[in-house]
């Protein structure tokens, strides 16, 4: 008997899904649960399973096919499972790890899996691990190598949360290291060496003075940024580094490519604009951002059952992943994004209560 009641009321789902701890790498439990859930408790679903995803569909030949996809796992427990339920002044709350990112999102899929008899599209579930950790581990990756056919739809959505706001595509992510040379010398005598660290200051200057470009995109404003965010250096406390490093992040906006948020990066730190500092630059990371695709009729009827409000997603989704497939999609789901991962990780019940109404009326005829 599954431990998960998917008609119960998705508020109650939540809780029980937080309550089965899943941890990246250790995600097991509950891909049982949630595979036994939708063997049991769902009509029509073609059910499989890849490691620990669950995928399911259903397969009525209707004109169009929407794909609902969510994460598993979670960052590791804070002291927050089991959930448990709060109030204040706006309503209740359902606290505990996953709860924003993204158990609630994940509940809702199944709940209208489960309910929902009249559907308008064919659906296809996708419920994937190891998405909080290093891409090279993400489920979803592994999905698209290993089932591609399982990833055909004419729109995706991402139980991301949103705050019950649509999101539309994501920002793009780019790191670099760049790297100044110096020459080693004691502190004592600094005039024999060559300050590695002190070489980094025009560097720092320049991303302080650094005009951040903003792009409207399908009614979408995504605002770019370039940041410090790290620096390392130095030998001992009595010694001139001849090396240090500075690494920069770059959160671009969909319209550009990676090979275009690494020209622009080049760009901002050549030679030239750095009064002649060479320094060494290498990309360390890089993943592209993904275009809304509000155009698409798919796409825009969501946003027409969603009362016509979306924004732009700041930040890096498994959107992209979908845009590269040419699959427009969207990031929707209950939860303030800013309380993902904390150790007070909540959720505003009534978001998933509307989230569920809102999907609802999207996915029946």
């Amino acid at each position: 008997m599954s431990l998960l009641d998917l008609r119960a009321d998705p508020i109650d789902l939540t809780a029980a899904l937080v309550d089965i701890p899943s941890v990246s790498q250790d995600e097991r439990a509950i891909a049982d649960a949630v595979e036994a859930a939708l063997r049991e408790q769902t009509s029509g679903f073609e059910v499989i399973r890849n490691g620990n995803a669950v995928l399911a569909r259903t397969n009525r030949g209707l004109p169009s096919r929407v794909l609902l996809a969510g994460h598993l796992d979670t960052v590791p427990i804070a002291d927050n499972v089991p959930s448990h339920r709060t109030r204040d002044e706006h309503g209740d709350l359902l606290h505990g790890c996953g709860t924003v990112d993204m158990k609630s999102g994940d509940a809702v899929f199944l709940h209208l899996a489960a309910t929902i008899a009249d559907l308008a599209h064919d659906l296809t579930l996708v419920f994937y691990d190891c998405e909080e950790i290093e891409a090279q581990y993400n489920g979803l990756g592994r999905i698209e190598n290993e089932l591609p056919d399982w990833l055909h739809a004419d729109v995706a959505i991402l139980g991301e949360p949103t705050a019950g706001l649509i999101e539309a595509g994501c920002q793009g992510t780019l790191r670099v290291r760049l790297t100044a040379a110096g020459v080693r010398a004691h502190s004592a005598r600094s005039w024999l060496g060559d300050n590695a660290i002190h070489k980094l200051a025009p560097v720092l200057e320049r991303l302080s003075a650094y005009q951040a470009r903003s792009v409207d995109i399908d009614g979408c404003i995504y605002r770019e940024g370039l940041s410090a965010v790290r620096i390392s250096g130095g030998v001992a406390g009595n010694v001139v580094p001849d090396a240090a490093q500075l690494d920069v992040n770059f959160r671009f906006a969909p319209d550009r490519s990676v090979e275009g948020a690494i020209a622009h990066v080049r760009e901002v730190f050549d030679p030239s604009a750095l009064g002649g500092l060479e320094l060494g630059l290498e990309v360390t990371d890089s993943s592209p951002g993904a275009l809304p695709g509000l155009s698409d009729p798919a796409a825009a009827a969501l946003i027409g059952a969603a009362g016509g409000h979306y924004r732009a997603k700041y930040g890096w989704t498994d959107v992209s992943r979908f845009s590269a497939l040419g699959i427009p999609a969207v990031n929707y789901g209950p939860g303030d994004p800013n309380l993902a991962h904390k150790r007070d990780e909540h959720v505003p019940v009534h978001q998933i209560t509307e989230v569920t109404r809102v999907l609802r009326g999207y996915l029946s005829t």
